[in-house]
């Protein structure tokens, strides 16, 4: 690991003033935490003004057995027409869990109409080695083709490999597994990679921070304690918080500790709440830690 990496790189230079502007593009769980109930408020309390793309609306998300799910993708022209008709501006484009595979187009489109936004793309498609109920295989071939370009990608292993078109390898890779992995989602034109969610079985998550400039062998390794329970919806907080964290303005590889530490405190409190394991990850009274991100 080489002591200078491109990941200590930061990717927007905040004015303490100016509030940040980000496109939020998931959809919204009436219940359950996750995806734009996520966002809005963690990307909130770092500083930013939170602008909802809403790509489905779920009465709950689907760890439940009983949800309803409504498609938005024929709303969603109309809805950026308006927008550019007020001129909205934006600094970054931060796209999670999508409805269908015509909305990559609308990602797109946000790209191309700002094209000086940071492009923060969480390819949101599955866990543990199985892809969400909604997500049909020409949906993650269109997720993947978000890659080329990322300013960050922020896979899970499921994702990771769903994207490289690999076998899922469980979540106990050695280095030399991680090294491989990365280099080949930076292969893919990802500018930053974030890969989230290695396991081996020692009390610790480790999560992996590489660039394009130094390929895996310029990799940062953040591990954090592991605590006795899962929940769901702590991809989306991570990633929430790596956002908040990267603009406000903190190198890429400490967004990811800082994000990482967030979500085990939350998931502190979460152990307290009823019904945690089915409605995820409870992280409002930790929201301060970002908040203390851009405190003047």
């Amino acid at each position: 690991m080489s002591d200078e990496t491109a990941s200590d790189e930061v990717l927007f230079d905040r004015d303490p003033k100016y509030i940040p502007r980000v496109a939020a593009v998931h959809d919204m769980c009436g219940y359950g935490k996750c995806s734009l109930t996520a966002a809005i408020p963690i990307l909130s309390a770092a500083g930013c003004d939170v602008c909802p793309v809403p790509t489905a609306l779920f009465s709950a998300h689907t760890r439940y057995a009983v949800y309803t799910f409504h498609d938005t993708t024929e709303i969603l022209d109309g809805y950026l027409d308006a927008w550019s008709k007020e001129n909205v501006e934006l600094d970054g484009v931060y796209s999670g869990f999508l409805g269908s595979a015509e909305q990559v187009a609308i990602i797109k489109r946000l790209y191309r109409e700002y094209p000086k936004a940071l492009r923060l793309v969480d390819p949101v498609m599955g866990d543990a080695g199985k892809t969400y109920p909604t997500y049909t295989p020409e949906l993650c071939e269109a997720m993947g083709t978000l890659v080329d370009g990322a300013d960050v990608l922020m896979p899970n292993l499921t994702e990771a490999s769903i994207l490289t078109g690999r076998e899922y390898p469980g979540q106990d890779l050695d280095d030399a597994q991680v090294g491989d992995m990365l280099d080949a989602l930076l292969a893919l034109g990802a500018k930053h990679v974030v890969l989230k969610g290695i396991d081996r079985g020692d009390g610790m998550i480790r999560n992996y921070v590489a660039s394009a400039a130094t390929g895996a062998a310029g990799k940062q390794e953040l591990a954090h304690g592991k605590l006795p329970f899962m929940t769901h919806g702590t991809g989306d907080a991570f990633a929430s918080a790596l956002c908040g964290a990267v603009m406000a303005g903190r190198p890429l590889a400490e967004s990811a500790r800082i994000a990482g530490e967030f979500v085990r405190h939350a998931m502190e409190s979460t152990q307290y709440q009823p019904h945690h394991d089915e409605r995820g990850v409870s992280f409002e009274l930790n929201l301060g830690e970002l908040t203390n991100l851009v405190r003047r």
